[in-house]
């Protein structure tokens, strides 16, 4: 079975493609061969030596001349000489490499050793943007081959890399690591690592450090929610560390949703090596004869123009290539969740659904608490795995408020948490052997549920029921928000007969599931949650249109949470909700969810009829701008991290139009922006103008809109949007004057 039926079919799919040019070389031909792998600004340069062995010769700014890579020194050494195998381009062990590996094996006979050497190559062209090369590589003495993928994304400088691991000996051969991919890099000035950690309402903490001698690993073991403690995501500056507009910078992701583990290793000759994957712990693999073992895809892109540039290359490719309907539009929201809570029936719905028309947003959706009877979700300790209506909240079922939301001229969404179970429920009850359990040890549970047992077929067709029971009970629904709360303790399947492969078939059956749902509901939008950000990754976001970056929806923790996250990810991908969390004014949290996928989370009736007239407004400003905050640049302008003031842009391809947020992050006396803001990515001779907006009804900015500036001037000298104590959040509307 292929690890991901996707990129399977991707391969076939560039196989058969019609603008194929394929470009072969084999073995034979292949002493001193380099092969380019190139995007629009960046080369990764692979290059074989007498004995075929394929290794890493340069990754940087590409070249003009691609025949001047052949000038490129060769860094491998005699046969026998120590640093031998320091830049393969996939490290074996128990052979010449001294070093981490990427792969580690004991094949059928009982031998422990790998050495993989150069058979041929494939460059593949699908269009004027995207490539593919396969590298076979294969050991000499065992029937053993790993093949590397390299797909590029030219125009977006961003290259996704995997294997696909195979034999034809006699037996099984366990694989004991399996990477997807094994970067090398030089640096004379050294090499910085800009890591993330954080824990449920802590998500996406920043750290940065030199990296030094041995290795340094980005892990996590948690099965599910894999991003909680330590995210898959990180940043490598190279000679110094990155600024946002100066500096090389690689940024890493692994696409994948359950254990992953990133390598970083500097060697003694100060070269850095990156080896990330599906973490092996727990997992050794046991791979049959002719079966493909495909590794997720590693994602990485280069900058040699600072953190920033890396991230609107990334953010971009996100669009067009990978998020769900990346190029399309967002439903606008109002939740109950911090209404009601669990505390809710139909009456109280019903007024709830006329709030959101009232508002002004698109949809409503009712969060945790609908379902379960015999043993009712009226807290988190039961009946989740019961997915029936509660027949005492909601008598008249689903159905009912779908009806209810489109009389009142809105749509109607629904929040479930299929792969997780309450021991209190009837589910586990009937089928205790579809929950993972050690059976000989105490339960210990995660918010009082435990992990369903997705390597289990059944569950699989379970879980894929309860999404689809819901859509043909109410064809008008019209958004899932789905939630993953708990953490696998003690590991183990009633069905799989090998429990080294329970991590691993786990997440493929996940992916299965999701494959069929959007197989059978392609459009359906579906935000991504797993108790905040605890699932976040291009894996997952294949099948979702949006995330929740975190539970922590506290206006001013949420500036520093969403920034991060933009790195990585783009602003149609982030759901950001106005909630009741902190003291801040409704502008002030208004004008922070406005920075992605807006949403509310409030009492609407609870609102005077000022901060309503202003709600109202700035959902109308919002969906006159989200094509720009969605589709646009991203440009940041001033850190919160490193002043008072956080500020971030937001500009259309055509450089006419933008949106500028500017927040006061630091609340000590007299703190604010003193001085003018240089603003980016403008049209140096374009004229524009500012003008503020979200306004509180009543009030008057100080800013002047009718003048106009250049966009020379706009980001040579700045603009001062004049946040202080006054006036904590600015919002300004940036206009070319035709």
């Amino acid at each position: 079975m292929k690890f991901e039926q996707s990129l399977s079919k991707s391969i076939s799919y560039l196989s058969a493609f019609s603008l194929s040019l394929i470009l072969a070389c084999t073995g034979a031909q292949a002493q001193s061969l380099n092969i380019p792998i190139e995007t629009s600004s960046n080369a990764l340069v692979l290059h074989t030596d007498a004995s075929n062995h394929l290794g890493t010769i340069y990754f940087g700014k590409k070249l003009a001349n691609a025949a001047e890579y052949g000038q490129i020194p060769g860094t491998y050494k005699q046969a026998g000489d120590y640093t031998g195998q320091l830049n393969s381009a996939y490290t074996t062990s128990g052979s010449r490499n001294l070093l981490e590996p990427a792969i580690t094996v004991t094949h059928a006979d009982g031998n422990n050793s790998l050495d993989l050497r150069y058979v041929s190559h494939t460059t593949t062209k699908v269009d004027d943007n995207v490539s593919l090369t396969s590298i076979i590589l294969k050991d000499p003495v065992y029937d053993f081959t790993v093949t590397l993928y390299y797909k590029t994304f030219a125009k977006e400088d961003v290259v996704e890399q995997w294997s696909v691991i195979k034999h034809k000996e006699i037996g099984i051969v366990n694989l004991k690591k399996y990477a997807s991919a094994n970067l090398y890099l030089k640096s004379s000035e050294g090499f910085w690592l800009n890591q993330y950690h954080g824990d449920w309402a802590k998500e996406m903490q920043p750290e940065e450090s030199k990296v030094t001698h041995g290795i340094k690993t980005i892990d996590t073991k948690l099965g599910t929610r894999a991003n909680l403690f330590m995210p898959s995501v990180f940043m490598v500056s190279i000679d110094k560390p990155a600024t946002e507009d100066e500096g090389t910078v690689l940024y890493g992701a692994l696409e994948y949703s359950g254990n992953f583990k990133t390598d970083i290793e500097l060697d003694y000759q100060n070269n850095l090596k990156i080896i990330s994957g599906i973490n092996n712990y727990a997992s050794e693999y046991s791979l049959k004869p002719n079966e493909e073992f495909t590794t997720p895809a590693f994602l990485y892109t280069l900058s040699t123009t600072g953190k920033g540039t890396a991230s609107r290359k990334l953010q971009s490719w996100a669009r067009t290539y990978r998020l769900l309907d990346g190029k399309g539009s967002r439903l606008t929201l109002l939740n109950n969740w911090e209404s009601t809570y669990f505390d809710f029936n139909e009456s109280k719905l019903a007024e709830l659904l006329k709030d959101t028309k009232k508002l002004g947003v698109d949809l409503f959706l009712l969060d945790d608490g609908w379902f379960a009877n015999k043993y009712p979700r009226n807290g988190d300790g039961a009946g989740l795995g019961d997915w029936a209506e509660n027949k005492t909240k909601l008598p008249n079922g689903i159905s009912s408020l779908v009806k209810e939301a489109e009389s009142n001229g809105v749509k109607f969404g629904i929040w479930i948490e299929p792969e997780m179970v309450n021991p209190k429920s009837e589910l586990y009850e009937k089928h205790p052997d579809w929950v993972v359990k050690e059976n000989k040890r105490e339960e210990y549970y995660f918010r009082n549920q435990l992990v369903l047992d997705l390597s289990n077929p059944k569950v699989q067709d379970f879980v894929f029921g309860v999404v689809d029971n819901l859509f043909t009970k109410n064809p008008a629904l019209a958004y899932i928000k789905w939630d993953c709360n708990a953490v696998i303790y003690n590991a183990y399947s009633s069905y799989l007969k090998n429990q080294n492969h329970f991590y691993i078939e786990y997440m493929r059956g996940l992916y299965k599931v999701l494959e069929k749902i959007r197989a059978k509901y392609p459009t359906v939008p579906m935000m991504l949650c797993s108790g905040g950000g605890g699932r976040v990754d291009y894996a997952a976001l294949k099948y979702f249109t949006e995330f929740w970056p975190s539970d922590n929806t506290e206006p001013l923790e949420r500036i520093f949470i969403q920034w991060e996250y933009s790195y990585f990810y783009p602003a149609i991908s982030s759901s950001n909700h106005v909630t009741d969390w902190g003291k801040q004014p409704i502008k002030f949290r208004t004008d922070v969810a406005m920075m992605g996928k807006l949403g509310f989370d409030i009492v609407v009736s609870k609102l005077n009829e000022n901060d309503l007239k202003y709600v109202q407004n700035a959902i109308k400003n919002y969906n006159a701008l989200k094509p720009i905050i969605w589709q646009g640049d991203q440009y940041r302008l001033a850190s919160p991290r490193e002043g008072s003031v956080a500020s971030i842009l937001y500009l259309n391809e055509a450089k006419t139009n933008g949106v500028i947020f500017n927040y006061l992050v630091n609340n000590r006396y007299d703190e604010g922006s003193k001085y003018p803001i240089r603003l980016k990515g403008l049209d140096p001779t374009k004229k524009y103008t500012l003008t503020e907006i979200n306004l509180m009804p009543g009030s008057n900015s100080s800013i002047n809109g009718s003048k106009s500036y250049s966009g020379n001037f706009l980001m040579t000298v700045g603009f001062n949007p004049e946040v202080n104590s006054g006036r904590t959040s600015v919002v300004l509307q940036i206009d070319e004057i035709k």
